[in-house]
């Protein structure tokens, strides 16, 4: 029997590739705030929100006002870059969403970016029409690798997370996917393919690698 079947993406590294948007708005910001930003600290910050990045990963501080506003400042610098840089989505991003919503199949973004941030890209890239819903950092009190943000957004497709296969380039991203009991496809984006495939389902370098049979296959095993 063929089960209902719902589709998660993370945003960036996923359905855009944002970062070196992103890792630019944090030089900007060490260099505005007149912090140093340690060796590898981007990798390892991959599918966090700003507030565990901040006082976990920089070591800038541990007080929640002062978290609260370089997190918004960061956020403020990386639309800045976004106007002045652009961004596109990935390739075979648009072909699969088409496919996926002729499908008939929900789909969701589920990511720890800021809604603004997702919103302002979205307007630029024309993306809208294929996401029921979306889920960000505005929606969670918990950042990846806990699930909230993976479980709202099957909530929200009214899917059981079991039927749901998350597309994710993050190891957080994948751990939490797994976490809420779904299915988890790396996209070797950020990562080596290699390094992504003791974390995941199945590993593709673009997501119209997969079709949706392929998916279906994966909620009903």
């Amino acid at each position: 029997m063929q089960q209902p079947l719902g589709v998660i993406f993370d945003w960036d590294g996923v359905i855009v590739d944002s970062s070196r948007a992103h890792e630019a708005a944090w030089e900007l910001l060490g260099l505005e705030a007149g912090r140093t930003l340690p060796a590898g600290h981007f990798k390892r910050s991959f599918g966090r929100k700003n507030d565990e990045i901040i006082p976990q990963i920089l070591g800038w501080s541990v007080s929640a006002a002062e978290i609260v506003r370089l997190g918004r400042r960061k956020e403020e610098l990386y639309r800045q870059v976004l106007r002045e840089q652009g961004v596109a989505p990935l390739p075979g991003v648009r072909e699969f969403l088409a496919t996926l919503k002729s499908a008939g199949i929900p789909c969701a973004v589920g990511s720890s970016t800021e809604r603004l941030n997702i919103d302002t890209i979205m307007a630029g890239i024309g993306l809208g029409e294929y996401f029921n819903t979306i889920v960000s950092a505005d929606d969670t009190t918990r950042g990846k690798p806990d699930p909230q943000v993976f479980l709202l957004g099957a909530q929200r497709l009214v899917v059981p997370p079991t039927h749901c296969v998350v597309f994710e380039d993050a190891f957080a991203g994948l751990e939490a996917a797994r976490a809420g009991g779904m299915k988890a496809i790396g996209v070797a984006t950020t990562h080596p393919a290699e390094k992504l495939r003791a974390h995941a389902d199945r590993v593709v370098a673009r997501l119209d690698e997969v079709t949706v049979a392929e998916l279906q296959a994966l909620v009903n095993h």
